[in-house]
């Protein structure tokens, strides 16, 4: 029989606030990084997710995603409307009540989808995203989440992730790579830049991301022990490692340091310690913080020299970063700190590796091809991009009567 621990429950449910105030934290982070006439937008996209997604985790997202399983690719109705999901244990967290789990997932399921709105940011129309926001949830963010942590194919296959390296980053960075060849590059008027607009309200952002990683990571235990504080101490050693490698790159390469830059690299770092987090000893998290800033960098400097406009650079952190870690989980997984996984590569177990490797393509691949046929399908009935004059004059102008600042 299953007892409900109050220490693991609070636990998580404080877990989840953290995760919620990622997406706050996401808004100023792209919010600050865009133009000022496309700030209230950008920061719209973020907050709208909370509400959108809500509502579809409640009405059928949770259920699908984590009751029951048909042919290992999705869940079934069994829990829509969060029927029969209460304060008593479920299956997937046997020491606290199954709505703890449910609030802990929502909030990934918030953020997933606002990440990839820093790929086509300053040029789609707010409708057009609603739309993408509901459909790219159903068909690419819930049958992913099944795949893995839900009981599907991928599980029983022996595929591990412990916060969302495949689940989140991953499926959103690469959904971020469609995007950018669907939509086109952002159109700017003659002499016009593209630097951040506020670098304060990025340095906000940062912040409140890498506070909120901790419940993101540290919470994916389910519980409050050993492996919740492993997870919590290898976060941040992997972003604080990640955030030192790119700024000393970016200054041998600039000839100066760079403020961005650092901020970049420590949400790259985070990004790759997710799927590793309560898998990998300490030590291993240096590495994989060095591997995710430098190798994040260059995946920018790739970016630019394709001119790919991926605005906020969301592939390169996010996509690059996700699959990195999700790789390096094959190399550096040990038993001795997780008994549920398996060992990885320095561990004598290069099947494993293996694994890992084909679902974090399977799951780039996927991502990709299911967002890139999904915009093109919305595209069809109605324009996703915004025609050049709004582009122009700033997708603020948008919202009603709402303006981010009054210049006198």
């Amino acid at each position: 029989m299953n007892v409900i621990n109050t220490g693991d429950t609070a636990f998580v449910l404080i877990s989840a606030a953290l995760v919620m105030v990622m997406t706050p934290g996401l808004a100023f982070f792209y919010g600050g990084l865009v133009r000022r006439k496309n700030f209230l937008a950008i920061v719209m996209q973020s907050f709208i997710s909370m509400g959108v997604v809500t509502v579809i985790w409640v009405a059928v997202g949770y259920s699908l995603a984590f009751s029951g399983n048909e042919g290992g690719i999705i869940g079934n109705f069994s829990w829509v409307f969060l029927r029969g999901v209460g304060v008593k244990p479920g299956p997937w967290a046997p020491n606290i009540p199954a709505l703890a789990h449910f609030s802990f997932q929502e909030m990934f399921a918030i953020i997933t989808p606002a990440l990839i709105t820093g790929a086509f940011a300053d040029r789609v129309h707010f409708k057009s995203y609603l739309k993408f926001l509901v459909v790219w949830s159903l068909l690419v963010y819930v049958p992913i989440v099944h795949w893995i942590w839900g009981g599907g194919f991928l599980a029983k296959w022996g595929v591990l992730d412990f916060a969302g390296g495949m689940v989140v980053h991953t499926s959103a960075g690469f959904a971020a790579l469609a995007s950018v060849w669907v939509v086109g590059a952002r159109k700017l008027s003659p002499g016009e830049k593209l630097p951040p607009h506020n670098v304060a309200f990025v340095g906000l952002g940062t912040g409140l991301l890498w506070f909120g990683w901790f419940g993101f990571n540290a919470g994916s235990a389910l519980g409050a022990n050993g492996i919740a504080a492993h997870a919590f101490v290898n976060t941040d050693i992997a972003a604080s490692a990640a955030m030192c490698t790119w700024t000393a790159i970016s200054w041998l390469v600039l000839g100066k340091p760079s403020l961005i830059g650092a901020f970049t690299g420590a949400v790259a770092g985070l990004a790759c310690i997710t799927p590793c987090a309560g898998y990998v000893p300490t030590w291993s998290s240096f590495v994989i913080g060095i591997l995710a800033g430098g190798l994040c960098y260059l995946a920018v400097e790739l970016r630019n020299h394709m001119r790919w406009d991926d605005a906020l650079d969301v592939w390169a952190v996010h996509g690059v970063g996700g699959l990195l870690g999700s790789i390096l989980l094959g190399v550096f997984a040990e038993v001795s700190i997780n008994a549920t996984d398996h060992g990885g590569l320095l561990s004598g177990n290069a099947a494993f590796l293996g694994k890992q490797v084909a679902a974090s393509l399977l799951v780039a691949v996927y991502a990709f091809g299911a967002t890139f046929l999904i915009l093109k399908v919305l595209d069809h009935f109605e324009p996703v991009r915004v025609p050049d004059s709004l582009e122009l004059a700033g997708l603020d102008t948008e919202l009603e009567e709402d303006q981010a600042y009054i210049l006198s």
